[in-house]
């Protein structure tokens, strides 16, 4: 149902104008030239039309819109790149508080940390750390924010050997729901810290990250080998095999897809379903082949195109797969292991995928993951080995509910007490939410949202219910 004019302008023409003195942001409303343009995002499948868009240039803008929002009783929007699946980042009839010209870097090279806005990109961010050959576990797209990616967790390319984003996350700037500013850290309100790093924005606004950095590259060997579809099962299980010998070194995944028009592969399987294995080796590049040689023969090489490319490089490499204003849901389940009921669920699924823009992810977790203790990040599925991603997508609203409801099968086959992750649930609900989290950790997120967001002001999320 669209928005009526009048439920669009809730917030006062004096209210707006007293609000934007002293706004060293922008303010955006409707009929305004630039409106259509600030209200989309990056999935197509919500198109919101809010009340006001404040495009923040600094914490007092942000504070200002928080207090704004908390006043008026309006529903709050927080985004930072904008690529929330669930449609998180826009709201009818309320205030987006737009982070994305926030985008200040600042690498500390010997101390190996970077301090960077909300609203910076991970593209935006390797590039900063890559100057000085250092990195943290970043997104499979660049385009993505790191502030949404770092909160629900973060899985990326070198979480086997450095960990998830939220792993080290080592301080935060934010804005709470009384509009206050504080800092975050193992020692600053370390239990704001604790929920920040799995907790998604249940708490507050992040205005800025510090992260820890490792040596990466800039040279890294990755790339993708491809294989027929016909020969699923024998990838799949052989796959299976070669992760539980894999370095820590090596982050893989396997991507049940559709073969795209791209020069490396051949005519003939173009739009037809094929296997592909992606990996990441961040090791020593002389090692690499080694490392890599189980993933690359696990049955008939259609193409081969591992190779030592730039870091930063191989982050933006998936970018033309996901571009701005398809349709996408997305649902995830993690695995303790891929059993052969799992495998057969794969299997079964990857036969029917009701388009070529849809795909199954099954991707490798375990090494650094796994070692952090499961009660010190409010991210506590650490024993899980594998998780699986299924990306729902369709051009446009033509056939997307049929995607949504393939993709809601093959989780709920996965069986009903896979836990999922926050980053990558198609929406919010009470169960999905709960099912992202074991019971004592749900409940210690629980205590946290009654201390800081007790009215509940962040609940465009994953919500965390406050029980006050």
């Amino acid at each position: 149902m669209s928005m009526t004019e009048t439920e669009l302008n809730r917030i006062g023409e004096a209210t707006v104008a007293e609000f934007a003195v002293g706004l060293r942001g922008t303010a955006v409303r409707p009929g305004d030239e630039d409106y259509d343009l600030e209200r989309t995002v990056w999935n197509g499948a919500h198109d919101r039309r809010p009340a006001l868009i404040v495009r923040c240039a600094g914490v007092a803008d942000v504070i200002r819109t928080v207090d704004l929002a908390r006043t008026e009783g309006l529903p709050l929007a927080v985004r930072g790149g904008g690529h929330s699946i669930p449609g998180f980042s826009t709201v009818d009839g309320g205030i987006v508080l737009d982070l994305s010209r926030m985008r200040g870097i600042q690498v500390d090279p010997t101390r190996r940390t970077a301090a960077a806005q909300a609203g910076c990109t991970w593209k935006d961010l390797d590039a900063e750390t890559q100057q000085f050959g250092l990195a943290t576990t970043g997104g499979l797209v660049s385009s993505t924010g790191i502030a949404g990616f770092t909160t629900g967790g973060g899985i990326g390319w070198l979480m086997r050997k450095h960990g998830l984003a939220s792993d080290n996350l080592v301080g935060a700037d934010v804005v709470t729901a009384d509009g206050q500013l504080v800092h975050a850290s193992p020692s600053d309100h370390p239990d704001l810290f604790w929920g920040l790093r799995g907790g998604g924005g249940n708490f507050g606004v992040v205005t800025s990250f510090e992260f820890q950095l490792h040596q990466v590259g800039p040279t890294v060997l990755s790339g993708l080998a491809f294989y027929p579809a016909d020969e699923a099962e024998q990838v799949l299980r052989g796959y299976r095999a070669a992760c539980a010998t894999a370095p820590d070194e090596l982050t893989t995944l396997v991507n049940l897809t559709t073969a795209p028009p791209v020069p490396f592969l051949p005519e003939s399987v173009h739009g037809k379903p094929i296997i592909g294995i992606g990996g990441c080796w961040s090791g020593d590049l002389d090692a690499g082949a080694d490392a890599t040689a189980p993933f690359r023969s696990l049955g008939t090489v259609i193409a081969d195109v591992f190779a030592a490319t730039p870091y930063a490089g191989w982050q933006q490499a998936l970018d033309p797969l996901y571009p701005r204003g398809i349709y996408n849901y997305f649902r995830s389940a993690f695995l303790r292991t891929v059993d052969d009921a799992s495998l057969r669920v794969l299997l079964d699924s990857f036969a029917t995928v009701p388009t070529p823009l849809t795909e199954i992810h099954l991707q490798h977790l375990g090494g650094a993951v796994g070692r952090v203790p499961a009660d010190a990040t409010a991210f506590a599925l650490r024993d899980q080995e594998f998780i699986v991603n299924v990306v729902a997508r369709t051009p446009n609203a033509d056939g997307f509910a049929d995607v949504v409801d393939w993709a809601r099968g093959v989780t709920s086959a996965l069986g009903p007490d896979a836990g999922t992750y926050v980053n990558f649930t198609g929406e919010s609900t009470a169960a999905v939410v709960r099912a992202s989290y074991p019971p004592d950790t749900y409940e210690r997120l629980v205590e946290l949202k009654n201390a800081y967001d007790p009215d509940n002001l962040f609940r465009l999320n994953q919500n965390i219910v406050p029980s006050t």
